[in-house]
């Protein structure tokens, strides 16, 4: 079983496999049908798929954006149409994943620098 992370990534290599017309429409559609079923199935959320649910206000952030639409359509907003939304999304992905990695690491230097000053709770 893929964990989310690496199912986009696979839909990134093969967008028309998952997708069958390479759109962010489709992509969100898919997504929500995976997290759908994952939740009928009773299968607890991931990391990853927590994480995950904090895209749509890191991209309203990003983009400056308090409206009520979703991250696709904030995106499709800023590109010229369905395909290159898609890419662009990939390419925000991947900042997000780096924002989260950036966070991850200054937390556990934050926690070293405590154990190391014997300062830790």
């Amino acid at each position: 079983m893929f964990d989310l992370y690496e199912l986009i990534s696979n839909i990134r290599k093969r967008p028309a496999m998952y997708l069958g017309e390479p759109s962010i429409s489709n992509l969100r559609t898919f997504l929500a049908g995976y997290c759908f079923a994952r939740r009928q199935m009773g299968t607890p959320q991931t990391s990853q798929e927590k994480h995950f649910s904090q895209f749509q206000s890191w991209i309203q952030q990003k983009v400056n954006r308090t409206s009520n639409q979703t991250w696709d359509q904030i995106i499709l907003s800023c590109s010229q149409d369905q395909q290159t939304a898609l890419q662009t999304f990939f390419n925000l992905f991947d900042e997000f994943i780096q924002t989260e990695n950036i966070d991850e690491l200054k937390s556990n230097q934050t926690h070293n620098l405590k154990v190391a000053s014997g300062t830790q709770e």
